[in-house]
């Protein structure tokens, strides 16, 4: 079994690897090994969205994970998987404040920002944050309330893994999923509209 070894690499590369591998290559059965957990969730995820059975072993900071393909699945694109007939808009939080200046102001603001985006109704597709604004979707986030109400509706929230890591937040995220930018680049093909905050 091929084993693909992307210790050291910066997201998105282990998730792109492992694309390559099932698309240009057209594994079925193979592991990748990434050197933090951010990586292993991404790629963990990846396989999953292409109907593989997935297994994580974890040997001090590396993470195998190997993925084998399910019988009688095909791989799905995300158009394919979320292709629907409302307008799909992408709200991608890149900051926890929204303006300069007042940075209490700010902070008031992106909480009223975040409660009153449920007034998009079913347009809203997708929240992702990057930068520091995933310190909004972390222990100790004062909008976390608002935040878990949209995911109760069914909008999937995506927070940066790389982020994540680098404000040493990865075992803090309290809402939504880890994601990479391979995720967020295709999710913005994909997106009728990108609200940038």
């Amino acid at each position: 079994m091929k084993s693909i070894d992307c210790r050291g690499l910066a997201c998105p590369a282990p998730v792109l690897k492992t694309k390559d591998a099932i698309e240009k290559e057209g594994l079925k059965e193979f592991t990748i090994i990434v050197d933090n957990e951010a990586a292993g969730q991404n790629v963990s995820r990846f396989f999953e969205s292409q109907g593989f059975n997935v297994s994580v072993d974890q040997a001090g900071s590396d993470f195998k994970i190997t993925g084998k393909k399910k019988d009688g699945m095909e791989c799905q694109t995300i158009s394919e998987t979320h292709a629907q007939e409302r307008q799909k808009i992408m709200v991608m939080v890149t900051t926890d404040r929204i303006g300069h200046g007042d940075d209490e102001l700010g902070s008031k603001l992106m909480a009223g920002f975040l409660k009153t985006l449920r007034e998009m109704g079913d347009d809203l597709w997708r929240l992702v944050f990057l930068n520091n604004g995933v310190k909004l979707a972390v222990e100790g986030s004062n909008v976390l309330s608002p935040l878990n109400d949209l995911k109760e509706q069914g909008i999937p929230i995506l927070v940066c893994g790389t982020c994540l890591t680098h404000f040493n937040l990865l075992d803090k995220l309290q809402v939504g999923e880890i994601t990479n930018m391979l995720d967020i680049v295709t999710a913005m093909q994909v997106a009728d509209k990108v609200i940038n905050i």
